[in-house]
C-alpha cells in the first residue's frame, strides 16, 4: 500500500504586498428571537438591518445617573424575529461552505444567554433545519459526483490523512462489509424519522466553480467541552452493566504545523447529508443537557461539530488519485454551539448545576479576555500575550484567530425584559469582537496539471451528438460506385471505381494545397498576433510597474494614515476616560452638594424648631418669673410690715419699761388671725407647703408620693445604680414607668417622656436630688433623641440650730396659768429679728425647728 500524509496548508512565506497582509474583521451578526408571549415586555428593538436598540425595562429605568438610558449597537447584519433559517444561512454560512470547498478553513459559533435560541439556530427544528444540516446539504450537492470511494482517504492520529490506492481501499471495504454488524450503505440507509424533517431542505444550494479534476472526502467529528474537559461524543464505549466505565477526557495537542487538534478524536467518513446528520444526532444524544429555571433543555457544555474536507487532484490521465502528499489539501469548518452564560441567582442552580454554570461562565470570560487582548494588540501595536491556554475552548481555536480561516459569530438575544442585564453584557462583548481583525487566508496552490483531465478519455462535446471533423471531410468526397463484380467479363465496374478514386485523390490533393495555404496564412496571422500580444505585454508591463509604484506610495500613505488614526483613536480613548472621570467627579460633587443642602435644610428646620421652643420657654419663664416677682414683692411687703410691727412693739415695751415698771404682758395675736392677715396681704402661695404637727395627739400624716405633671404619658425612669435612697417624705413617683439603670434604645422606643434622677452634694454637704425631664423624639435615621425641658430639685436640709428661749425666773405667772415666753426685751427682740420674711405663721412665731424645702 502506498500512503501519503496530507496536511492542512499553512500560510507560506510570501513577499510584502501579497494578500496575506490583508485582514478582515470578525463578522458578527445578531439574531433576535421572538417573544414567548405577545404581551410580554420587550427590551430590544430592531432599528434597521444593521442596528438594534436596547431599552431599559420598567424595573431598571433608573440607572446610576438617574437617567432613562437607551443604547444602540451595530452589527454586520441584524436578523429580526421573522427571519427564516434559509435567509440566515445564505448570508452567514454559505460563504464559509464555499471557502471550505476551495480549501479554506472557517469557524462559526453562536453566542448568547441561556434560552436565546443558539441551539435552534445551529441545529434547527422539525420542518426548519438549522445551519448545520444546510451546510452538509450544500457540501454534498457540490461534490456529490466527485467524491472518492470510501476508505481511499484514511485519517490518522497526527491530524493528517493517509491516501490508499484503489486496491487497498477495495480490500478495506470488503473487510468492513465482512464484519458481524456491517453498516448499511448510505444509499440504502433508511432516514431516522426523528430528524428526517430537519435535513429535508427544499432549496437546492451548490458552490460555484468546483474543481472537477479533484476527488473529495468528507470526515466529521463531534466533541463537547464540559467543565473544561474535552469529551468525544462519537466514541464507542463497550457497555458493561456490572461496572460501567465513565467517558475519558481527551487531550489537546499541536501538530508539526502548529495547528491544535484533539488527540484520539473519532473521525467518521460520510458520503451523504443523511449519513452525516445521523452521526451528529448519535453524538447529540450523548451531549449533556439539564433542566434549569430558565430553560427546560439547557446546554451544560460547549459542542463543536467539525466538518473536514479532504481534496486530492487526479493524475495526468484523470483516472486515479494523485499519490503526492504535497498536492493534498485539508480544509475544516467548525460549527460551535456555545453554552449560554447565566447568573446563578436566576437559574437557582445548586450542586453540579452550580459547578457547571461556574465553568461555563469562566470559559466565556476567557473568550472575552482573549478578544480584548487581540483588539488592544491590533489597535495600539502592543504585543501582549493572548491567554488562549486559560481555557480549552480558546486554546482549541487559537489558529483561527491567528489567521487560519474566517471567523463568524451569531449573537442570539432574547428580547424579554428579564434578560436585560445579560443582553447588555452580550452586546458589549459583540462590540469588542467586531473590532478584532483576522488575517485573510491564502488561496490554495495550483497543482500544475492540465485541466479537464477527468473528461479527456470520454467523447468530446458536452453530449456526444455533434459530428467529428473527419466525418465532415469524408462526407464532402464524391460517393464510391458499386464495387460488386457479378460477371467475369465485366469491364465497367473497375474503370468506374478507378475514375472515382482518381477524383477523390485529386480532391484530396486540392484540399491539401488549400489547407497548406490556409495554414501558412494562419501562421502569419498567428505571428502577427504574437507580436501584437508581445508589444501589448511590454506596454502593460510598463504600466503595471507604474501602477505598482503608485500602489506602493499609496500603501505607505495608508500606513502613515493608519498610524495617525491609531494615535488619534488612542488620544480619543484617553479623552473619553478623562471625560468619564470628570463626569464621575461631577456626579460625586452634585451628590455632595445635595447632601449639604439637605443637611442645611435639616439644620434650618432644627433651628426654627429650637427658636419656637425657646420662644415658648422664654414665655413660660417670663410668666413664671412674673409670678415669682409678685410673690417676692408680697413677701417683702409682709416682711416690712413685720419689721414695722416689731419696732412698734419694741418701742411700746421700752415705753412700758420706762413708764410702767410692772405692766401686763402684751397679748400676742393668735395664729389664726396671723394667717388671715397674711393671706390678705399676699395672694401668692408659699413656694413649698410645710409639713408640721401642731401637737402630739394629732394623727400622723400619711406619706404621699409627689405626682408628675405628665402622669398621662409613658415615662422612662432612669435611675443610675449609684444613687442613694433618701429619707425624704416627698418621693418622685410616676405610674406605668419603665425603670432602667442604663438608658437603651428599646425602652426609649416605647415611651414619650424621659426622667433622669441625678444626685450630687450641695454646698452645705447635703444630698441634692435633681429630676431632669425631657421629651423623646424619633429621628430620621430610625433612632430616638431626648430633648430636656425641665429640672426639678429635691433637697433635704437640717435646721440651722434652734436657739433656746431664755425665761426669766422672776417673771410673774400669767392669769391663765400659762408660763410666759416673753420674758425680756432681748428675747422678744431676737425672736422678732429672726423672723423670716414671707412666713405665713405671723409675727412672733418661732419656726426655726421646722424643716425647709426648696421649690422644685
Amino acid at each position: 500500500m502506498k500512503s501519503a500524509r496530507a496536511k492542512t496548508p499553512r500560510k507560506p512565506t510570501v513577499k510584502k504586498g501579497s494578500q496575506t497582509n490583508l485582514k478582515d474583521p470578525v463578522g458578527v451578526y445578531c439574531r433576535v428571537r421572538p417573544l414567548g408571549f405577545p404581551d410580554q415586555e420587550c427590551c430590544i428593538e430592531v432599528i434597521n438591518n444593521t442596528t438594534v436598540q436596547l431599552h431599559t425595562p420598567e424595573g431598571y429605568r433608573l440607572n446610576r445617573n438617574g437617567d432613562y438610558k437607551e443604547t444602540q449597537y451595530s452589527f454586520k447584519q441584524v436578523f429580526g424575529t421573522h427571519t427564516t433559517q434559509k435567509e440566515l444561512f445564505d448570508v452567514v454560512a454559505n460563504p464559509l461552505v464555499n471557502d471550505l470547498i476551495h480549501g479554506k478553513n472557517g469557524l462559526l459559533f453562536t453566542y448568547g444567554v441561556t434560552g436565546s435560541g443558539k441551539t435552534h439556530t445551529m441545529t434547527g427544528s422539525p420542518g426548519e433545519g438549522g445551519l448545520l444540516p444546510r451546510c452538509l446539504d450544500m457540501i454534498f450537492n457540490s461534490i456529490g459526483s466527485f467524491q472518492a470511494k470510501r476508505y481511499v482517504f484514511k485519517s490518522n492520529d497526527r491530524n493528517s490523512m493517509d491516501i490508499q490506492c484503489e486496491v487497498d481501499a477495495l480490500l478495506e471495504r470488503q473487510k468492513r462489509e465482512a464484519m458481524p454488524n456491517p453498516k448499511t450503505s448510505s444509499s440504502k440507509r433508511q432516514v431516522d424519522p426523528e430528524f428526517a424533517d430537519m435535513i429535508t431542505v427544499q432549496e437546492f444550494c451548490k458552490a460555484e466553480e468546483v474543481d472537477e479534476d479533484s476527488v473529495y472526502g468528507v470526515f466529521v467529528s463531534y466533541i463537547e467541552i464540559y467543565n473544561n474537559y474535552i469529551y468525544d461524543l462519537l466514541e464507542e464505549v463497550p457497555f458493561d452493566p456490572i461496572k460501567p466505565k465513565p467517558p475519558q477526557s481527551k487531550l489537546l495537542r499541536e501538530d508539526k504545523n502548529h495547528n491544535m487538534y484533539v488527540a484520539g478524536c473519532t473521525e467518521v467518513e460520510v458520503k451523504s447529508t443523511e449519513e452525516a446528520f445521523e452521526v451528529f444526532w448519535r453524538g447529540q444524544k450523548k451531549r449533556r443537557i439539564a433542566n434549569t429555571h430558565l430553560n427546560r433543555e439547557s446546554s451544560r457544555s460547549h459542542s463543536v461539530f467539525n466538518i473536514k474536507l479532504v481534496q486530492a487532484p487526479l493524475d495526468a490521465d484523470g483516472d486515479n488519485v494523485l499519490q503526492e502528499k504535497e498536492q493534498i489539501t485539508i480544509s475544516q469548518l467548525s460549527l460551535v454551539d456555545l453554552a449560554g452564560s447565566e447568573r446563578t441567582n436566576r437559574t437557582r442552580a445548586e450542586g453540579n448545576r452550580l459547578r457547571e454554570a461556574g465553568n461555563i461562565n469562566q470559559s466565556l470570560m476567557t473568550l472575552r479576555t482573549c478578544m480584548d487582548v487581540l483588539r488592544e494588540n491590533q489597535m495600539y501595536g502592543t504585543n501582549k500575550m493572548v491567554p488562549y491556554r486559560d481555557s480549552k475552548l480558546t486554546h482549541l481555536f487559537k489558529n483561527y484567530f491567528d489567521g487560519e480561516g474566517k471567523v463568524r459569530m451569531i449573537v442570539c438575544v432574547n428580547p424579554k425584559a428579564e434578560d436585560y442585564e445579560e443582553n447588555l453584557q452580550v452586546m458589549r462583548f459583540a462590540e469588542v469582537t467586531q473590532e478584532v481583525e483576522v488575517a485573510r487566508p491564502v488561496d490554495k496552490a495550483i497543482c500544475g496539471l492540465t485541466p479537464g483531465r477527468r473528461y479527456r478519455n470520454q467523447p468530446r462535446g458536452p453530449v456526444g451528438n455533434e459530428p467529428l471533423v473527419t466525418d465532415v471531410v469524408l462526407q464532402s468526397f464524391p460517393p464510391l460506385p458499386s464495387c460488386e463484380i457479378l460477371d467475369i467479363n465485366d469491364e465497367q465496374t473497375l474503370p468506374r471505381l478507378i475514375e472515382a478514386l482518381e477524383k477523390r485523390h485529386h480532391l484530396r490533393q486540392m484540399m491539401i494545397d488549400e489547407f497548406n495555404k490556409q495554414s501558412n496564412a494562419f501562421k502569419a496571422l498567428l505571428q502577427e498576433f504574437d507580436n501584437a500580444v508581445l508589444s501589448k505585454e511590454n506596454h502593460m508591463q510598463g504600466k503595471l510597474n507604474e501602477k505598482e509604484k503608485m500602489i506602493s506610495g499609496q500603501k505607505l500613505e495608508i500606513e502613515r494614515l493608519e498610524k495617525k488614526n491609531k494615535t488619534l483613536e488612542y488620544k480619543i480613548e484617553i479623552l473619553e476616560k478623562t471625560t468619564t472621570i470628570y463626569e464621575e467627579d461631577k456626579r460625586n460633587l452634585q451628590q455632595e452638594l445635595e447632601t449639604q443642602n439637605q443637611k442645611l435644610q435639616r439644620q434650618f428646620s432644627d433651628k426654627r424648631r429650637l427658636e419656637a421652643r425657646l420662644q415658648g420657654m422664654v414665655t413660660e419663664t417670663k410668666i413664671k418669673w412674673e409670678k415669682e416677682c409678685e410673690r417676692r414683692v408680697a413677701a417683702k411687703q409682709l416682711e416690712m410690715q413685720n419689721k414695722l410691727w416689731v419696732k412698734d412693739e419694741k418701742l411700746k415695751q421700752l415705753k412700758a419699761i420706762v413708764t410702767e415698771p410692772k405692766t401686763e404682758k402684751p397679748e400676742r395675736p393668735s395664729r389664726e388671725r396671723d394667717r388671715e392677715k397674711v393671706t390678705q396681704r399676699s395672694a401668692s402661695p408659699s413656694p413649698v407647703p410645710l409639713l408640721f404637727q401642731p401637737d402630739q395627739n394629732a394623727p400622723p400624716i400619711r406619706l404621699r408620693h409627689r405626682r408628675s405633671r405628665s402622669a398621662g404619658d409613658r415615662w422612662v425612669d432612669h435611675k443610675p445604680a449609684s444613687n442613694m435612697q433618701t429619707e425624704t417624705v416627698m418621693q418622685p413617683h410616676v405610674p406605668h414607668a419603665i425603670t432602667v439603670s442604663v438608658a437603651n434604645e428599646k425602652a426609649l422606643a416605647k415611651c414619650e417622656k424621659y426622667m433622669l434622677t441625678h444626685q450630687e452634694l450641695a454646698s452645705d454637704g447635703e444630698i441634692e436630688t435633681k429630676l431632669i425631664k425631657g421629651d423623646i423624639y424619633k429621628t430620621r435615621g430610625g433612632g430616638q433623641s431626648v430633648q430636656f425641658t425641665d429640672i426639678e430639685t429635691l433637697k433635704q436640709e437640717s435646721p440651722n440650730g434652734s436657739r433656746k428661749r431664755r425665761s426669766s425666773t422672776v417673771a410673774p405667772a400669767q392669769p391663765d396659768g400659762a408660763e410666759s415666753e416673753w420674758t425680756d426685751v432681748e428675747t422678744r427682740c431676737s425672736v422678732a429679728v429672726e423672723m423670716r420674711a414671707g412666713s405665713q405663721l405671723g409675727p412672733g412665731y418661732q419656726h426655726h425647728a421646722q424643716p425647709k424645702r426648696k421649690k422644685p
